[in-house]
């Protein structure tokens, strides 16, 4: 039976940290640029194990505050954090017992997820732990390092029993209330080990939400793939991991920013279907957040600060029968608001027009200033169509995203194109 997912799906925004050792290489090893993102670097350039670990020696982020973080991130308008506890390259920033390859044996010397859960408990945050569950490249019997341990040699029952699980015991011990834990590429593991995973999981945290990259569809949600959104509105809880840039781990190179614009229209997009969006931050080797990561998301969270009511507990609702050329919709079922999200401000006309609703408006207005807004609702009996006309004002409010509040007299109804005498003549 799968747990409680109300919080996460009434959540819409989520950060999730990818921070260890590839953070000091920012992005390139011996002069040469490392290929895709840089948290694989130690993969994608087949940089030994002998060369790699003795980057611990190296990790002393001494600017890094997690307060600041979490502050920013409630700032930026976010509900949760994922942090990572230990990425592919077997790095951990906890004080595991299991291994000694983690943050207290480098001169930062300092239980870095303690610091975000303490954090995040302070500020009201729900914190939520990142574990690389199949790949370790540092592990001789764990996946994914075919260049330091020859694959034929490897017995990933004795990484799983001997390290896995014994850390994600720690994690789900140590660090108080962890809201979701976040599994990656779990490729060809076996389905008995991915169940024996989630039972530990849930153990010792019955209400700790699973990321659906655990596999084989033994997760509370799904994960789409790195950077996409889903075409048609997806029937469950489900989030989508996003960057920033290029790269999840920092690289100093990569300047592919995205606009401010470009993630509130994502926010809005995904939450029309009934999702959340995942938005990655890669810090420096300082344990800095890089400075256009900060502008980004300085001007999301004012547009957040405005808007953000039109994203938080919103839910799938019935699919209206045509595409708003306008923008999208986003529906609380539990206040009856419909959000209109207008993208593209009408140019001759401030008008825009919906078929397909049904329930009644009683009033509708801007989501960011209260200023009410007229509107018509009729219907066309020869054509058998529920039609919506709303009048803007003259100068656009917002130009990334005006928001137009809809007070239903019901719970939300929508027209199907199959309705009526038409489709059943034809």
């Amino acid at each position: 039976m799968r747990s409680n997912t109300k919080w996460f799906t009434d959540a819409k925004f989520g950060m999730i940290i990818h921070w260890g050792l590839y953070s000091i290489l920012a992005g390139s090893w011996k002069g040469k640029e490392a290929p895709r993102t840089c948290e694989w670097i130690m993969r994608n350039m087949r940089i030994s194990l002998d060369e790699y670990r003795p980057l611990a020696q190296q990790f002393c982020p001494t600017q890094f505050d997690a307060r600041e973080y979490v502050r920013k991130a409630k700032k930026w308008g976010m509900k949760y954090i994922v942090v990572t506890t230990k990425h592919h390259d077997g790095f951990c920033l906890f004080d595991t017992k299991v291994s000694d390859y983690n943050v207290m044996n480098t001169p930062y010397g300092k239980d870095i997820i303690k610091e975000f859960a303490d954090a995040c408990a302070e500020e009201g945050m729900v914190f939520c732990v990142y574990y690389s569950q199949m790949q370790d490249w540092e592990d001789p019997n764990g996946d994914g390092n075919d260049w330091d341990f020859d694959k034929k040699d490897k017995d990933f029952r004795k990484y799983f029993y001997g390290k896995c699980i014994p850390q994600v015991k720690e994690l789900l011990t140590n660090y108080g209330k962890i809201g979701l834990i976040w599994f990656d590429t779990p490729y060809d593991m076996p389905v008995e080990l991915c169940r024996e995973l989630r039972d530990v999981v849930k153990e010792l945290q019955p209400e700790c939400l699973i990321n659906g990259r655990i596999g084989y569809n033994l997760g509370d949600f799904r994960n789409m793939a790195d950077n996409c959104i889903p075409h048609d509105p997806y029937a469950g809880a489900w989030e989508s991991p996003m960057t920033l840039n290029t790269s999840w781990g920092y690289c100093e190179y990569d300047n592919h920013w995205a606009e401010p614009s470009e993630v509130i229209t994502r926010l809005s997009g995904i939450a029309s279907k009934g999702g959340n969006l995942l938005l990655n931050i890669g810090p420096d080797a300082d344990g800095v957040i890089p400075e256009p990561s900060v502008k980004i998301m300085d001007e999301v969270g004012k547009w957040m600060e405005k808007n953000g009511e039109s994203l938080y507990g919103t839910s799938t609702f019935p699919t209206f029968p045509y595409d708003a050329s306008w923008g999208n919709m986003t529906y609380n079922a539990e206040e009856k608001k419909l959000y209109l999200h207008v993208l593209r401000y009408p140019v001759i006309t401030p008008k825009i027009s919906s078929i397909g609703l049904k329930t009644r408006i009683k009033k509708a207005y801007l989501l960011a200033t209260g200023e009410p807004v007229k509107f018509s609702q009729t219907y066309e009996q020869a054509r058998e169509e529920e039609r919506l006309a709303v009048t803007l004002p003259a100068e656009c409010p917002d130009p990334v995203d005006t928001v137009v509040v809809l007070e239903l007299e019901g719970d939300i109804q929508v027209q199907k194109l199959n309705e009526g005498c038409y489709a059943e003549n034809n």
